[in-house]
């Protein structure tokens, strides 16, 4: 250890400011002397912030693009088969109410910094996924009444914190509640139809990260048994999506292999079709 402090040292203590700047932002000053400066790792707590930081600043990350397989496939295939609409906009409410929570707590952007990415990313999956169901008009009610909720949460004289506590109790039970539609759904359909897997798989672990960083971090029981909850839910979802990951009604795997992208925005219906001429052909030859 002193052989790695000795060569590590020299690096470490001519770091440029703004680097400096960000790692004491991040940890603190005492921690950064402890882990940066001095190079000791021995200090449990530190080390714990350290790894809770670098899991806060993963989970922003991937968030950022955590969707963003889930709408390409949506504008390839043109379909919204297997997407529950409902679960979105619970999903989106909860996402919108607990950003605006951390937000007026003051509590560190690597904790919570993912809310707002995947609220975003969820606006552009709900607006599809109206649009792809014919309810092109229902899209714009849906982002303007967004909008409105979110001005009236992070404005103080609108809603008061203690309100906002209630409300975040109730974000809990919504972001559980967004997983039980699209549950169903896959369930009934018995696939998992325009369904992410990089997005499902990617909720699960950020889920179960994050569950360490809000005990770390925050110590806020309204978010950890969110984040507890959530974690269970996305798992019944990852077990369904390796469950149904071979069935015909799961992911197009066609359009993924670049074959012809209407084959997938016919969705069911060309599968029926091909079976009806299929057993023509077989009794002509």
């Amino acid at each position: 250890m002193d052989l790695l402090r000795s060569t590590l040292q020299p690096i470490t203590h001519n770091l440029p400011n703004p680097i400096r700047d960000l790692g004491i932002s991040l940890l603190g000053s005492a921690c950064y002397r402890t882990l940066i400066i001095d190079i000791d790792p021995s200090n449990t707590a530190c080390l714990k912030l350290a790894v809770s930081k670098g899991l806060g600043i993963g989970i922003i990350a991937t968030s950022s693009i955590v969707k963003v397989p889930q709408i390409l496939k949506l504008l390839s295939s043109q379909s919204a088969e297997g997407l529950s609409f409902l679960s979105v906009l619970l999903e989106t409410s909860s996402l919108l109410i607990s950003l605006a929570y951390n937000v007026r707590q003051g509590f560190p952007f690597s904790t919570y910094g993912e809310l707002a990415l995947i609220a975003a990313q969820n606006v552009v999956i709900a607006v599809l996924v109206l649009r792809f169901g014919g309810r092109s008009a229902a899209a714009g009610v849906f982002v303007a009444g967004l909008a409105a909720a979110g001005y009236a949460l992070f404005d103080g004289s609108v809603v008061d914190m203690k309100t906002l506590s209630y409300l975040q109790a109730g974000a809990g039970a919504l972001g559980v509640a967004s997983k039980v539609p699209q549950i169903l759904t896959v369930w009934q359909q018995g696939g998992t139809g325009q369904l992410s897997a990089f997005a499902v798989f990617n909720y699960l672990t950020g889920s179960l990260s994050r569950i360490f960083t809000t005990l770390q971090e925050t110590g806020d029981m309204l978010i950890f048994y969110s984040y507890l909850a959530s974690f269970l839910l996305n798992a019944v979802l990852a077990f369904q999506m390796v469950y149904y990951w071979n069935s015909p009604k799961s992911a197009n795997h066609a359009a993924e292999l670049g074959k012809q992208p209407e084959k997938v925005a016919m969705g069911s219906g060309t599968g029926s079709s091909a079976k009806a001429k299929s057993p023509t052909t077989r009794r002509r030859g």
